[in-house]
């Protein structure tokens, strides 16, 4: 048997990168971060132990990437879902209502991603989140925005205080109201994205996280076939 091309070894290297991601969040939401380990991780992606460290420089790495890996997936999902549309209000109804919507169908995730960018550690960039920040600064210069530069973080900061008011314990803010307060600060109407007590084509919440951590299928070289 001829020995696979690095085209391959590549794609295989993508695919159980991504189910290491995969596992990460369904770990992570649905136990916690601390009673998550590594191992966990591995076993429930199929992937041996040293890949992970291969991959990631520890649990905290890879839980933000798979985190961010979800977030801008949802984000994606939610800007270009049908009717497609270039209208940046409408877009901007759509992003932050993708946010909230993850605070509010996944909070032990969300809740345990917050505390992680709390640490000491705090944020870690990674390629997950730079196509975060890419959807997001999108949005706003769709919008409009004569300085993304400033308009984007602002952007940021307001979801995230958002999503850290509706997740705290003992002391949450009803997702309405915060919806309502950033509509209102960005000038959208009510109807825009997914009002309350509405749903997107395809739901808001489900349990199968497979698409967001896409894994296509490996084509191997038949031996002898040309390439």
């Amino acid at each position: 048997m001829s020995p696979r091309s690095a085209l391959v070894n590549e794609e295989l290297r993508r695919r159980s990168k991504e189910r290491l991601l995969q596992a990460a969040v369904e770990l992570v939401g649905e136990h916690g971060y601390d009673a998550t380990t590594l191992g966990d991780i591995a076993d429930r992606a199929g992937s041996a132990r040293g890949l992970v460290s291969y991959y990631f420089p520890g649990k905290r790495q890879l839980v933000q990437s798979a985190v961010h890996r979800l977030m801008h997936r949802t984000l994606e999902e939610a800007l270009e879902r049908e009717p497609r549309t270039e209208d940046g209000r409408e877009r901007l109804a759509r992003a932050i209502d993708a946010i909230l919507g993850l605070a509010r169908d996944r909070p032990v995730l969300m809740r345990q991603h917050m505390s992680g960018l709390l640490q000491a550690e705090g944020f870690v960039p990674c390629p997950e989140q730079r196509r975060l920040a890419e959807l997001l600064r999108d949005t706003v210069a769709r919008r409009g925005s004569r300085d993304v530069d400033h308009d984007y973080p602002m952007l940021r900061a307001q979801l995230m205080g958002a999503v850290y008011a509706a997740l705290m314990p003992g002391a949450p803010m009803p997702l309405p109201a915060l919806r309502a307060e950033l509509f209102t600060r960005y000038g959208l109407d009510w109807e825009m994205g997914v009002p309350p007590d509405t749903e997107a084509p395809g739901g808001t919440c489900e349990t199968d996280l497979s698409r967001y951590f896409a894994t296509g299928a490996v084509e191997c070289p038949v031996e002898g076939q040309s390439k």
